[in-house]
């Protein structure tokens, strides 16, 4: 019943409002694409995370997973230590390049100054910046979807009503019978409309949630990184004025 209410509807709509219906079904696609893609993305970013800061968390050397060159495509806290540990080793060592001499020339190395630190953690606060664009990439189609296809669909349906009573205008005929078609005929629109903007906002929130956990986890991760670092690699003042 509803399917071939949706289908007359369908063929009494005006060519303004059949074209409305194909930029609302264009609409649902790509919205629909991209929560599929998203949703799996993440999931497998989330799974990438865990592997790494398991392993991480398995050692209390922070560079150990940089030396030997483990690597979590797909884990944006893995992109954050990747940053920090290339500055590091740069700072320290004067080069990132990792070879059989790394972990005896790291040994000797001397520590870096506070201000050595600093580069460090503004080249992992450059990765968290690039992984925060990374994980709302596409975003903005939901959102445009959300918003946009009610006020399409609802464009539709006042254009259509407006045809409809311009036509019942000019045949002189107002009874229910001429009326009922037109009228149905843009309702469906906005129904469409409101069909596309609904699962998008669910959708939309539901990634926007996982997406701003995973950013606070990020953010905790490089501030544990930041603090390993320091604790080993951080010549401080008072410590050289110790004889």
């Amino acid at each position: 019943m509803i399917a071939s209410g949706l289908v007359y509807a369908f063929l009494e709509s005006t060519i303004e409002g059949k074209l409305i219906l194909v930029a609302l079904f264009l609409a649902s696609i790509f919205s629909w694409a991209v929560m599929v893609t998203k949703f799996r993305f993440l999931k497998f970013c989330q799974r990438q995370n865990a592997r790494f800061l398991d392993l991480f968390h398995q050692d209390r050397e922070p560079l150990r997973l940089f030396e030997a060159d483990v690597r979590f495509d797909g884990s944006n806290n893995f992109e954050i230590y990747e940053a920090g540990a290339d500055e590091l080793c740069f700072q320290m060592l004067g080069s990132t390049e990792i070879d059989e001499t790394f972990a005896a020339r790291l040994k000797i190395a001397e520590k870096i100054t506070p201000a050595q630190m600093r580069a460090v953690q503004a080249a992992m606060e450059r990765a968290v910046g690039e992984s925060a664009l990374k994980l709302e990439s596409q975003m903005i189609i939901l959102t445009t979807a959300v918003s946009g296809a009610p006020f399409l669909g609802l464009l539709g349906t006042v254009w259509g009503v407006m045809d409809a009573f311009a036509g019942i205008a000019q045949a002189g005929n107002a009874n229910l019978a001429a009326m009922a078609p037109g009228i149905s005929g843009s309702l469906i629109t906005t129904i469409i409309g409101l069909l596309v903007a609904i699962p998008a906002m669910f959708g939309y929130n539901f990634l926007v949630t996982t997406v701003r956990s995973m950013l606070v986890q990020a953010d905790n991760f490089a501030a544990e990184f930041s603090s390993e670092i320091e604790h080993r690699f951080v010549e401080f003042g008072s410590r050289r004025s110790q004889p």
